[in-house]
């Protein structure tokens, strides 16, 4: 069981995918008469990552923090070429039936961040905000280089600190100011205990294999994607040492849609926290904005549209 002291209240939630999967996410309890806020991790994380945020806006916004399949307490795919973004649209467009959810603010870090932009052509009318956390349609080359020299390589550790300490070796230029507390708390979103006693890394090993296909680094058809968010509240967070999310590229996504915002945090690579001030205003101030949005009432179910082409090659990193 998780510890939850110190934590703000949550239950543990459910759902079926289309192939027969269980899935799993948390659930903060908040009001129904707003829109709930959805939170998607990057590729070999989890609903940990945003324990943080979710303690800030529980209680004001009723928060889910969605485990892909393979990650955390989610099935892990008996098909691991089903371990692409295509995948994991539809498991979460199946949780958004099955949970009976309106109106939602999407929150994505980076794997999470293109699932967003998917869902911003399929759920058009529920989708009423959204935070893409270091993640676009241009992606660096030489980010998704790196990324594919670990994913999918199994390590543990025999002590949560030696855990701590193999993290900061591995993260160090990402997170420069991380002192061994942060490091330690870092280790435990990332890892899990096993029944050999083992720390071990918190998801299926196979989500790499689609990674060793030729052809699935993102590519310009994803700015398609981000069209459809055009003229709903949207936050752009970017780490300033980031070798995924390109200064540059943050800058077109913010030009490219109308009132959207650009928060830049210092001294972090890929990717933030959202638990820097920088991110934190950013995220309040989004919130902000979606309140004063016109309301509209819940869609009825329809026939769902396509994505954007070639989005089951999007593939990312944590």
């Amino acid at each position: 069981m998780p510890d939850r002291r110190n934590l703000t209240a949550w239950s543990d939630g459910y759902w079926w995918s289309n192939d027969g999967l269980r899935l799993h996410f948390r659930d903060y309890a908040g009001p129904e008469d707003r829109p709930a806020v959805l939170c998607f991790p990057g590729l070999t994380r989890n609903a940990r990552d945003y324990e943080g945020l979710a303690q800030r806006l529980a209680g004001q916004w009723r928060v889910l923090l969605v485990e892909f399949r393979g990650r955390g307490e989610s099935g892990y795919a008996k098909d691991p070429m089903s371990y692409v973004p295509l995948t994991y649209l539809q498991d979460v467009e199946a949780l958004i039936e099955q949970a009976g959810l309106g109106q939602f603010v999407a929150v994505g870090t980076s794997l999470g961040g293109i699932v967003t932009m998917l869902l911003a052509s399929t759920e058009r009318e529920r989708l009423v905000g959204a935070v893409l956390n270091d993640v676009g349609p241009e992606l660096n080359p030489n980010g998704l280089a790196r990324i594919r020299t670990y994913v999918g390589k199994p390590v543990w550790f025999p002590t949560w600190m030696h855990a701590a300490r193999g993290v900061a070796e591995a993260n160090g230029d990402v997170y420069p100011g991380y002192g061994i507390e942060d490091w330690l708390a870092m280790a435990k979103r990332l890892y899990r205990l096993n029944s050999a006693g083992r720390i071990v890394l918190d998801y299926d090993m196979k989500i790499a294999e689609p990674l060793r296909v030729p052809g699935n680094e993102a590519g310009p058809d994803m700015w398609a994607a981000l069209d459809a968010l055009s003229g709903k509240p949207v936050l752009v967070v970017r780490g300033a040492r980031s070798d995924i999310l390109a200064a540059d590229a943050a800058e077109r996504m913010v030009a490219r849609l109308p009132g959207a915002d650009l928060v830049t945090v210092p001294d972090v690579g890929h990717a933030p926290t959202l638990d820097e001030p920088e991110a934190v205003a950013g995220i309040e101030q989004l919130l902000g904005k979606v309140m004063k949005s016109p309301k509209k009432s819940p869609p009825l179910p329809k026939a769902k549209e396509e994505p954007a082409a070639g989005a089951q090659g999007r593939l990312l990193d944590l």
